[in-house]
């Protein structure tokens, strides 16, 4: 079990203890969970009445809140408790799923393939001719990498994953299980005789910067021609759609269940919170904001933030929220008259 006293984690998240430095700290918990010898956080101004009822024997907790450690606890005052518990809970991180240099006797590799140094390819993968995997990049077990596309270094696929021909995929990204990236894109027109659909040749790929992030089950489309692209350093969730023909700049971020349509493009920047959707051949500027499932059909310019269906500013959408609270007493007054 590792263990580390609240003088060493202080130390590692560069903050100010409040309380002794020698209690020692065995995990890290949520306030209304935590127990004696773990570490919980406070970030915000709601979670400081939890603190009191709270078994923890240390928290975190942004220096801007006015809190007493207690009897025989301690605080950490940081700048960002956020941030200093991303650092605390890289301390106590236990190590991956072992999946060492070389490649498995279970998995295909084809002749032509470029494996690089270090990379590691687990059993029952399948890599296809032309195929380039950069140095030190792992393939957990049954991953499949189709022809003529190339990974870079230091990257993480995760089992179950499937990478159609002619994608590329940067250094350092991490795909989670059973990612879909290349397939092609949902292209479809009604025949002239008007009794069924023409498939559309999804004839494209999938470019992927740097540092990229792609959670369990999402998919990412081909384009139709050219490529669909997702900046450096963007983040993406669980269960997320991206269509055919789509760019996203650096350092997005997609909630859970969101998705794009066709040929959307994301400024850098931008962020998506769950379920939020935008229709094809929507722009969205940089730095803009779209609340939880808020329904984008236009435009959207630098740096606003939408709520609702369809978006709109997201001050004027709760204003409308508010109103609607109101219509059942207006309309039973209004009957009274």
């Amino acid at each position: 079990m590792k263990q580390y006293t609240t003088e060493q984690i202080n130390q590692a998240v560069n903050g100010t203890i409040d309380g002794s430095p020698t209690i020692m700290i065995t995990g890290v918990e949520q306030i209304s969970e935590a127990t004696t010898n773990q570490l919980t956080f406070i970030g915000e101004k709601k979670y400081i009445k939890l603190w009191d009822q709270s078994r923890a024997s240390a928290a975190i907790i942004n220096d801007s809140l006015d809190v007493e450690p207690g009897q025989g606890r301690v605080l950490i005052r940081v700048a960002d408790a956020d941030l200093a518990l991303a650092d605390v809970l890289r301390l106590f991180e236990t190590a991956p799923p072992k999946c060492g240099p070389g490649i498995h006797s279970a998995a295909v590799v084809d002749s032509t393939a470029v494996i690089g140094e270090g990379a590691a390819i687990g059993a029952s993968c399948y890599i296809g001719p032309g195929v380039v995997i950069g140095a030190n990049t792992k393939l957990y077990p049954n991953v499949t990498v189709l022809d003529d596309t190339s990974i870079g270094s230091e990257t993480i696929i995760w089992s179950g994953t499937v990478i159609r021909e002619r994608c590329r995929i940067g250094n350092h990204c991490i795909i989670h299980p059973n990612v879909t990236i290349g397939a092609d894109g949902f292209g479809y027109r009604p025949s002239l005789d008007g009794q069924g659909l023409v498939k559309i040749p999804q004839i494209g790929t999938v470019k992927i910067g740097d540092g990229v992030e792609i959670g369990a089950g999402s998919c990412v489309d081909r384009g139709k021609f050219s490529a669909t692209t997702i900046g450096d350093g963007t983040k993406i969730d669980n269960l997320v759609q991206i269509a055919h023909n789509c760019k996203l700049g650096r350092f997005c971020v997609m909630a859970g269940q969101s998705g794009l349509a066709g040929s959307v493009t994301l400024g850098d920047g931008v962020m998506m919170g769950g379920g939020a959707g935008v229709r094809d051949h929507v722009t969205i500027g940089d730095g803009a904001r779209l609340g939880g499932n808020t329904g984008v059909i236009s435009d959207v310019a630098p740096g606003k933030t939408l709520l609702g269906v369809p978006a709109n500013d997201h001050r004027q959408t709760l204003r409308l929220w508010a109103a609607q609270k109101q219509l059942p007493d207006l309309i039973k007054q209004m009957k009274k008259k």
